[in-house]
């Protein structure tokens, strides 16, 4: 587990409406493969995971309401190199995409995160990532004790996030139904 708390954002975004528009503004220079060192794809993969982890990051407080957000080592790695496999495939590639960041917490699910790569081009598809909560373990004395004595109910200590996703992409140039990919 990765906790983002040590992941620090280099730049200030808006909040709207609970939700981050963690817009890209070099699109330049990370999602052209021209660009980037050696013509990497494995380099836009790092540089899309690291756009991921912050924009989760500033959702800690706003959003998530959690001082501590766990994050599985590699999911942030497995969730770019699946979002690059469904954009290499598309009329203007990743710069078309407008990724939904969203978190299911039991039967609901919470508006994250909304990232336009490239806000100059006009999208062609959209992905919603569906991040899971991990239920699977019992909450530490800690956390017991930190909502028994917080000064917000509202403020979970930590929330720990599932290895496990789905991406649901919809193409907005055709009428075809999305995919839906598990993870």
């Amino acid at each position: 587990m990765v906790a983002t708390s040590s992941i620090k954002s280099k730049r200030s975004e808006q909040v709207t409406d609970t939700r981050l528009n963690c817009g890209v503004k070099d699109a330049d220079s990370w999602l052209d493969p021209l660009k980037t060192p050696d013509n990497s794809e494995e380099w836009t993969c790092v540089k899309l995971a690291k756009l991921l982890e912050n924009c989760l990051s500033q959702c800690k407080k706003t959003t998530l309401h959690c001082s501590t957000l766990l994050v599985p080592e590699k999911l942030t790695h497995r969730v770019s190199s699946e979002v690059l496999l469904q954009a290499s495939c598309e009329p203007c590639g990743l710069r078309g995409c407008v990724l939904h960041v969203l978190l299911e917490q039991g039967e609901t699910c919470k508006r994250l995160v909304r990232i336009v790569c490239d806000p100059s081009v006009v999208p062609t598809f959209e992905l919603t990532l569906v991040l899971r909560q991990d239920g699977t373990g019992w909450p530490s004395l800690g956390d017991f004790l930190f909502l028994k004595t917080c000064f917000s109910p509202k403020l979970r200590h930590a929330l720990r996030l599932s290895p496990s996703f789905r991406l649901v992409k919809k193409k907005l140039y055709s009428p075809s139904d999305g995919a839906v990919v598990e993870c």
